[in-house]
């Protein structure tokens, strides 16, 4: 079996990521035929461009999984939980882009540029991990192989469409009301998002941190092999659109100087350095969104310790972020030879 002849199930499909999933399968030439758009029993019917042919949306019920060699399932935790177990029981592979099984220690939680190994463990299910670790991981990756890592302060800049279409919706109709002088309506976040700034993604725990900050911490760690690493996170949600950002300062046990961590992040696949700073050229959202790269710029030594190293990073949420790492672990399973079946063997 070639990897075109294999049979995809994107769960979510009308969703903020499967859109972006459909439109990297589009740029591979994936056939029509070999891809099956599905979701809730809401969007049923709902036709999707694809290229020259229509994906037609189909309810994701645990049958219509017969068949399927990969399912990428982007939905609530819920509909992962549900779901996944069915499709391993055929013969599938599940990547989730959820938080369902990304903790769990029989599942892998993978960025293919830094843990690309651990597919070889897997046991029918492989998670993605968050839109934010995602990034922040691959950077680390590359310092750490300099010197151990000793400890990482992130503060994070969140667009909205981390949090689903309807938000990207609420920020554009909020934007409109207040351009025009009307009252803003406020339905996805506690409070406007619209020239405004939440210092809170997800719920807080009783030990003042969000659950998106456990889920950084917690990835991070699984991801690098670093069970122990002291990390300490705050994710903010910002007005815009698509690209997350994220300031870091990393400490190691060695020193590191800018030029070489330039060098190390430069030459980490995946990474782009974009670090002219007295020519105003950095990361930002606005330049990251479409773009598969982690761009990272503002490199430099911490003032503030002997052996740290602070920068800025900005990524598209949606593409790294999400759907292109899954369509990358799946590469990754391919060329290791470890889709589960006859997709497997053929």
């Amino acid at each position: 079996m070639t990897e075109q002849n294999i049979r995809i199930a994107i769960v979510g499909a009308t969703g903020a990521v499967g859109t972006v999933a459909l439109q990297l399968l589009k740029d591979r030439d994936w056939p029509a035929e070999n891809i099956v758009a599905m979701a809730s029993y809401r969007s049923v019917g709902k036709e999707i461009p694809y290229g020259d042919s229509v994906l037609t949306v189909v309810e994701a019920t645990p049958d219509a999984f017969d068949g399927i060699n990969v399912a990428f399932i982007s939905a609530d935790s819920s509909v992962s939980k549900a779901l996944a177990p069915e499709v391993v029981s055929r013969g599938g592979l599940v990547i989730d882009d959820g938080s369902a099984y990304r903790m769990e220690p029989n599942v892998p939680l993978v960025v293919p540029e830094v843990n690309g190994a651990d597919v070889e463990w897997h046991e029918g299910i492989i998670s993605i991990p968050n839109c934010t670790t995602t990034p922040l991981a691959m950077a680390l990756a590359a310092l750490q192989a300099e010197s151990p890592l000793t400890r990482v302060t992130v503060a994070t800049y969140q667009a909205v469409t981390g949090t689903g279409a309807s938000a990207l919706q609420e920020l554009k109709d909020q934007s409109a009301a207040i351009a025009n002088g009307n009252e803003v309506s406020v339905e996805v976040y506690p409070h406007q998002i619209a020239m405004n700034v939440l210092p809170q993604v997800d719920d807080f725990q009783p030990d003042g941190y969000t659950n998106e900050e456990h889920k950084m911490i917690n990835e991070t760690r699984k991801i690098l092999h670093l069970p122990d690493l002291p990390i300490s996170v705050t994710c903010v949600r910002v007005p815009v659109p698509v690209g997350h950002s994220e300031a870091v300062h990393a400490e190691f046990a060695n020193p590191i100087s800018a030029e070489r961590a330039r060098e190390l992040l430069g030459n980490f696949p995946g990474v782009r350095v974009v670090d002219v700073p007295n020519a105003s050229v950095y990361p930002m959202p606005h330049t990251s969104a479409g773009l598969d790269e982690v761009q990272v710029g503002r490199i430099r030594e911490d003032l503030s310790h002997e052996s740290g190293i602070s920068f800025w990073l900005s990524c598209d949420n949606l593409r790294k972020g999400a759907a292109l790492n899954a369509l990358q672990i799946m590469d990754e399973v391919v060329t290791r030879n470890r889709l589960p079946g006859a997709a497997a063997t053929a």
